[in-house]
């Protein structure tokens, strides 16, 4: 039986992002416009000829534009939504991403033709509820990330007939799939409007909480204060009922001293705080044979340079596996590279083999680099490629070459200034240096490797 390619959905904040994106192996970008979807900063896409121009150019590779319109709105934006989005639609993106059951209805009753998503945000994790949304016009579910791989296939199983969406890397949210209410809580900036401030990743303190007899939960010192009793009437803790320790704790963010949050922790652990980064490139082989339709990569908001080392990496995972290969372990060290928050699988695998643990470790540590710049142009005189920094290299260092038709790796021997004057380093942003490069390298990104590269036939040096 022929194994199915699935399609590979990479984020898609501004028309750098969307080229970089389908040069490195993406099929499909989502992007949304700031009022309706869950990004409401502004990007490229708020401009509605920028958005068209989008779309048109993956058309032209006959790949996919799919649209985000995954709010939660209260009534005062549904009054406009349709005729706000009415020169949307005409631009035929693709599919609209949809979550709210209501906006989805407005959408089926005004647009019957488009093609509807439904979103992450609407917290899909069983067939039942796959077969429900089928029911009502969409074409595809993106499922929960709150889902093992064995759970994803069961649901494949029970739904054959409909498309079906996971999340294989990016941010993961302290809520269900999004549903989050820290931002909202501690500076009125609702996630599920798209103003997320991402709270759950700010510097915190703990605090052990303490219940009283009416059940509200105080911190020790507050609760010390309240059991001591009131003098003029002669009452006593005895009289109130004494306050205790509780499973619940407080947590107190740097900014805001003295505004404490109450958590609940139970015997599966703690759902408040800041999460690892989903990466799960080592499960894209069991996706494919499960048949999942679509692999999506979160992160509308980061650069084109994380677009390209991610769209990179699951193009090759998913070529292998499709193929019938295993997973190349070096790719776990090209995604060590990018900043991230550590990495973890999520949902999918409760628990990772020791030996494939301690091999998959081993490769993402020697793998490691760092982005320092842009390939941007060829100087036929010198010989050499102009490289805008973004961090610091040197001479000496070992570089790896990203270019959409393969990556290489140099060690700089030397760099020239705009001048044409030997230097022995970039310092960073703002500065350009002149390196040796092939002229097929411009339009490269530029890393630093962190440590001796692995495996090592991989390096290539240039005098």
């Amino acid at each position: 039986m022929q194994v199915k390619t699935p399609e590979l959905l990479a984020p898609a904040g501004s028309l750098s992002m969307l080229e970089t994106a389908f040069a490195f192996g993406a099929t499909a970008v989502y992007a949304g416009q700031p009022r309706y979807s869950l990004r409401v900063r502004n990007n490229d896409f708020g401009d509605l000829a920028t958005l068209g121009e989008g779309i048109a150019k993956a058309h032209a590779l006959g790949n996919k534009f799919y649209l985000v319109s995954n709010i939660y709105p209260h009534d005062n934006k549904l009054k406009s939504y349709v005729a706000n989005m009415n020169p949307v639609i005409a631009l035929k993106p693709d599919a609209m991403i949809m979550s709210d059951p209501g906006l989805i209805m407005m959408a089926r009753e005004a647009w019957p033709e488009m093609e509807i998503h439904l979103s992450v945000q609407a917290n899909t994790v069983n067939s039942a509820a796959v077969k429900f949304w089928k029911s009502v016009g969409i074409a595809r579910v993106i499922l929960s990330r709150e889902l093992s791989l064995d759970q994803v296939e069961r649901i494949r199983q029970e739904c054959p007939d409909t498309e079906l969406e996971v999340f294989v890397h990016g941010a993961l949210c302290i809520a269900y799939s999004g549903r989050c209410l820290l931002s909202g809580y501690f500076n009125h900036r609702d996630a599920n409007q798209g103003s997320c401030t991402n709270s759950c990743r700010w510097d915190y303190k703990t605090l052990q909480g303490v219940e009283d007899a009416s059940g509200d939960i105080l911190t020790p010192t507050a609760a010390g204060a309240r059991d001591s009793g009131c003098g003029s009437c002669g009452a006593s803790s005895q009289d109130s009922g004494s306050a205790h320790p509780s499973g619940v704790y407080l947590i107190e963010e740097s900014q805001r001293p003295g505004s404490y949050m109450p958590i609940e922790e139970d015997e599966h652990g703690t759902y408040v705080m800041n999460s690892k980064d989903l990466r799960a490139i080592e499960h894209v082989k069991r996706l494919v044979d499960i048949g999942i339709d679509s692999l999506k990569i979160e992160g509308r908001t980061k650069s084109p340079y994380y677009v390209c080392r991610t769209a990179q990496a699951y193009r090759k995972a998913i070529d292998d596996a499709v193929a019938g290969r295993e997973l190349d372990p070096a790719l776990l060290g090209q995604l060590e590279g990018l900043a991230n928050r550590g990495y973890t699988s999520g949902f999918f695998q409760r628990h990772t083999p020791e030996e494939t643990q301690n091999y998959l470790r081993g490769y993402s540590e020697s793998g490691r680099s760092l982005y320092v710049g842009d390939a941007v142009a060829f100087d036929a005189a010198r010989g050499m490629v102009q490289v805008n920094a973004r961090n610091k290299f040197s001479v000496g260092d070992t570089l790896e070459i990203i270019h959409p038709s393969g990556n290489f790796d140099v060690q700089i021997q030397r760099m020239q200034n705009a001048e044409g004057e030997p230097v022995q380093s970039a310092l960073g942003s703002g500065h350009t240096v002149w390196i040796d490069l092939p002229q097929t390298a411009v339009g490269a990104f530029v890393a630093r490797y962190l440590q001796a590269p692995a495996p090592a036939p991989r390096r290539a040096v240039i005098a």
